[in-house]
C-alpha cells in the first residue's frame, strides 16, 4: 500500500501556484481576487473559509470573506452577487454550501457569473466540462485529478466505481474519470444509495472513489486486493481528545481497506487540501482569463 498524500501535493502545487501568481502581480499591478460569502453560523462552514482564506494569503491572493447572518434574504443574497458580478477586481466568487433553508442554493449557483464560478458549480462550467471543454472544474473532482496526475497513476481502461451522485463531487467525478483525457479514460459506474448490490459494484473496482457522507461506509469486504481507494469523505464528530473539539473520519475504514489497497488517501490529510489547490488554481485561471478571457 502507499499513501496518496494530500499534504505533499498541496504543497508543491501551491507553490507553483505563489510563483505563477507573484508573475501575474508583476504584470498587471494586482493580485488574483477570491471573494467567499458564508451564510449563518455553521461551525464546518466557518472552519472551510476560514482555510481558503488562509491559504489564498499563503499564495499571494487577495482575498474577502462577506459574513452574512443566516436572516439573509435570497434577494438581498443574489443583489450581493450580482454586484460582485459586475467588479472587475474580483476574480472568483463562491457561496459557501449548505445555506439556510430559506434559500435556493440552485438560484444562488446560478445567480454567480459562471467566468467567476470557481467552485465550478455554475451549469455552464458542468455542460463544458461534460463535453471536455475548457472550463472551471468542480474543486474538489479537480483536486482528485490533479493528485492522480502527480502520482502518475496509469488510469486507462481502469473500472472506477463512484459512490455517491452528488453535483458537487461523484456526478462530475465520474464524469472526470470517464473523459478522453489523462488521468481518465476509465470505464465508470455511479452509485449511490438506491443502487441494488452496491457491495458487489464496489468490489468490481479498481479505483474506488467514496463520496456518499457515511462515516467508514467502504469496508474491507467491499474492496479488492490491489484497489486504488480515494476517500472524498469529511465527516466531522465532536471529541474530547482534540483542541478543536471535534473529529474527522472519511466514508472508507482506513484502517480495514489499506491492508488491501495499492494507493489510498488518508482523512485528513488527503482530498480536503486537494480541494483549496483546485480552488486556488481555478482563480488563477480566472484572474488570468485563460478559460474565458477577460
Amino acid at each position: 500500500m502507499e499513501l496518496l498524500d494530500g499534504k505533499l501535493v498541496s504543497a508543491k502545487i501551491k507553490e507553483d501556484i505563489k510563483q505563477e501568481a507573484a508573475a501575474f502581480l508583476a504584470s498587471t499591478g494586482r493580485r488574483p481576487h477570491l471573494v467567499a460569502i458564508l451564510v449563518g453560523h455553521d461551525g464546518a462552514s466557518e472552519t472551510y473559509v476560514a482555510s481558503k482564506m488562509r491559504n489564498c494569503e499563503l499564495v499571494g491572493f487577495e482575498s474577502t470573506n462577506i459574513h452574512y447572518e443566516a436572516d439573509v434574504t435570497e434577494a438581498e443574497l443574489i443583489a450581493k452577487i450580482e454586484s460582485l458580478n459586475a467588479d472587475d477586481r474580483v476574480d472568483g466568487l463562491i457561496v459557501q454550501l449548505p445555506l439556510p433553508a430559506h434559500i435556493n442554493p440552485e438560484r444562488i449557483t446560478e445567480a454567480i457569473d459562471y467566468r467567476k464560478d470557481v467552485d465550478g458549480f455554475h451549469p455552464v462550467n458542468l455542460g463544458r466540462m461534460q463535453r471536455n471543454l475548457p472550463c472551471f472544474i468542480p474543486a474538489t473532482p479537480y483536486g482528485v485529478m490533479l493528485m492522480l496526475d502527480h502520482y502518475r497513476i496509469d488510469t486507462a481502461g481502469l473500472h472506477a466505481v463512484v459512490v455517491g451522485r452528488s453535483n458537487i463531487v461523484g456526478s462530475p467525478m465520474s464524469i472526470l474519470l470517464a473523459r478522453n483525457s489523462v488521468p481518465g479514460n476509465c470505464t465508470v459506474t455511479l452509485t449511490h444509495s438506491r443502487t441494488k448490490n452496491i457491495t458487489e459494484e464496489v468490489r468490481r473496482a479498481d479505483i474506488v472513489v467514496a463520496a456518499i457522507g457515511k462515516k467508514h461506509f467502504i469496508t474491507s469486504d467491499m474492496v479488492k486486493p490491489g484497489a486504488i481507494v480515494i476517500d472524498v469523505g469529511i465527516n466531522r464528530e465532536t471529541s474530547t481528545q482534540t483542541k478543536s473539539g471535534y473529529k474527522l473520519y472519511g466514508d472508507v475504514d482506513f484502517d480495514g481497506v489499506a491492508p488491501k489497497s495499492s494507493w489510498i488517501t488518508p482523512v485528513p490529510g488527503g482530498v480536503g487540501l486537494m480541494t483549496i489547490v483546485g480552488l486556488l488554481k481555478n482563480t488563477l485561471e480566472a484572474a488570468k482569463g485563460t478559460i474565458y478571457p477577460r
